[in-house]
């Protein structure tokens, strides 16, 4: 290993890691793809279930096939496309050609549909800072608490997960977009293999529908972690990026809702709650997630 690859230990390094993640260029590229209007664009925040969608889609369109080396070599992530060397015209496995994004909504390539799913702001934090530790900062170097005021209360408010979720909301009930909660995909997942498929037009029999529900579960894609866990990204990027090889980087760890309730300490829980209130409550109305969740319906 290059002497000179070291993984970030303090917040300052982890942003400086973070900005040579992707090129220029390579947004370039994603921002000018025009989408066909049977394309699918899966495009949460990070850490909002994008993963899991991208598995769901995948699934009913070839009817469970599991013949990928990692779920990016068959869904590809527009933003990164350019970076690793993947054609986005090129035709996909199967039909309908899917896509994955974290662009919001005012970027994301119009023409296509789309699928967004929101999240509990304090279970995406937490779930972003495991998925990161091992990977883009050392194990044990920067905590819970900082890596969250970091990335979610002290960082430039333009960006982040406040204005993503804040642009696609107006989106919600258009015709092109299906938009969901994680809460209540973890709820009833087969209601909502369900309506995923009736948004891509895929007809679905009873059959399909238990494959896909069984694939899609928590326990069966962190069996088959090494399928979702970035590997092909981290090769294609770490270098750019300055990282050492070798990095874990699995997107499956325990899907559950709440974990941020024994993982978030209560200052950090309560800085949140504010960062929402003045964020997302003079922009949508909604003076908390819990509510919010419960108006989408």
């Amino acid at each position: 290993m290059p002497q000179n690859l070291v993984r970030p230990t303090t917040i300052e390094e982890l942003h400086e890691c973070q900005k040579r993640f992707v090129t220029q260029e390579s947004i370039r590229r994603a921002l000018a793809f025009k989408p066909q209007p049977t394309d699918v664009l899966i495009s949460p925040y990070s850490k909002c279930g994008t993963t899991w969608v991208q598995q769901i889609v995948h699934g009913l369109r070839t009817r469970g096939s599991m013949a990928f080396d990692e779920i990016t070599a068959v869904v590809p992530w527009l933003e990164l496309a350019h970076d690793m060397r993947v054609d986005l015209e090129m035709p996909q496995v199967s039909m309908p050609s899917v896509f994955k994004s974290h662009f919001s909504w005012d970027l994301i390539p119009k023409g296509g549909r789309y699928i967004y799913v929101i999240r509990d702001p304090k279970d995406a934090v937490v779930s972003a800072y495991y998925f990161m530790e091992g990977w883009f900062f050392e194990s044990g170097s920067i905590s819970l608490a900082d890596f969250t005021r970091a990335q979610y209360i002290n960082a430039g408010r333009s960006h982040g997960y406040w204005p993503h979720v804040a642009s696609w909301w107006p989106h919600r009930n258009d015709s092109d977009v299906l938009f969901l909660c994680y809460e209540d995909m973890k709820e009833d997942l087969e209601g909502t293999v369900q309506r995923i498929a009736a948004f891509i037009e895929c007809p679905l029999d009873a059959e399909l529908l238990d494959i896909i529900v069984h694939q899609s579960s928590v326990g069966f894609m962190r069996a088959q972690k090494h399928q979702f866990d970035d590997h092909l990204l981290r090769q294609a990027r770490d270098a750019a990026c300055g990282l050492p090889p070798g990095g874990d980087s699995s997107k499956v760890r325990t899907g559950n809702v709440g974990d941020h309730n024994k993982e978030l300490p209560q200052d950090i829980s309560e800085a949140l709650d504010a960062v929402w209130r003045e964020e997302i409550t003079p922009a949508l109305g909604f003076p908390s997630y819990a509510v919010l969740r419960a108006a989408v319906g």
